[in-house]
């Protein structure tokens, strides 16, 4: 009987990394600065291994191809087959990451035999002067964007967004971002790793060599049309269940649990994610109990139908799954 996954993480060390993972996994202590913790990924070369339980050591993508649609919905399963659909990371930025845009999954298909990228963003920690930018301040043309790139002002045309603990955004393939410091956000994506760098402050690295830029992939990438983005701040309602992102690729509501509930999963013809940003949940199944930490995210398969929601004492937890 399949049961509530959670895996191991995988770190990865960045240029512009933090400390703050390192409190959370002792394995991160031999890197300087890591950047992200992948916590639920099937991106080859970057698969997660379960951790505990019966299936402890296989990847899963390999589950993907031996429960199939028990493991991932019919649905979900009729449109993916065995791709997995969506990755899970946390980034933690000490520096501002590069101003940067993703594919959509055209020319991702096109281009990197990939999905696209449309990725959600959950603060879940800041310092007081924090930001992240998505999308432009202003309509603006391809001639202007690319004079913008060459002079090196792109940054003043970026729409920059104050953040705070618990303010969410919406980043679709094409709009141009970037996470500054100070931020440490659960990233929520369809599966790929594909960025297209337009702008990374003429960083290098330990060996004095600067990052590989993509300006013309970008360029076709790149929504002129959809360029306002807006930030929202997540509004918790005791013991409720509420939408904060619906789009084609997933969805995703916001819980505050203080007692213990059940979560009906019957009419959901998908998996779910259980990302805990604060507190510690503990999730009743038919095969036990699966206990969620801060910052931890589990996979509950389709085929379990109810699972029991126990916080210990508090916990705020994002629910995503396909629809």
């Amino acid at each position: 009987m399949l049961y509530p996954l959670k895996f191991e993480p995988i770190l990865m060390p960045k240029i512009w990394g933090g400390q703050n993972l390192k409190r959370l996994y002792t394995a991160a202590d031999r890197y300087d600065n890591i950047g992200e913790s992948w916590l639920v990924s099937a991106v080859q070369g970057n698969e997660s291994v379960v951790e505990g339980g019966f299936l402890a050591d296989n990847t899963l993508p390999e589950l993907v191809e031996v429960y199939l649609n028990d493991l991932v919905g019919d649905g979900v399963y009729k449109r993916y087959g065995n791709n997995f659909p969506l990755l899970v990371k946390i980034i933690d930025a000490a520096d501002d990451l590069s101003i940067q845009v993703h594919p959509d999954d055209e020319i991702a298909g096109k281009r990197h035999n990939s999905f696209g990228k449309n990725e959600m963003w959950y603060i879940l920690d800041c310092t007081e002067d924090a930001f992240v930018c998505a999308g432009f301040n202003r309509k603006m043309t391809q001639k202007e964007y690319l004079t913008a790139v060459e002079d090196g002002t792109l940054e003043d045309y970026l729409q920059k967004h104050p953040v705070k603990k618990g303010d969410y955004i919406y980043i679709p393939a094409g709009c141009v971002h970037s996470i500054g410091r100070g931020c440490t956000i659960l990233e929520i994506q369809q599966s790929s790793d594909i960025t297209y760098r337009i702008y990374d402050f003429n960083r290098t690295d330990d060996k004095g060599n600067r990052r590989e830029l993509h300006t013309e992939q970008a360029l076709e990438a790149i929504d002129f049309d959809n360029w306002h983005k807006s930030l929202s701040s997540a509004v918790f309602v005791d013991n409720e269940a509420r939408k904060i992102i619906e789009t084609p690729y997933f969805k995703t509501l916001i819980l505050s649990a203080s007692k213990v509930q059940e979560l009906d999963l019957s009419e959901i013809d998908s998996f779910v994610l259980l990302s805990v940003v604060e507190g510690r949940l503990n999730v009743n199944h038919p095969s036990g109990k699966t206990v969620i930490d801060t910052w931890q995210t589990a996979l509950i398969p389709a085929s379990i139908q109810t699972v029991v929601l126990n916080p210990d004492p508090k916990a705020k937890v994002l629910i995503t799954y396909i629809q």
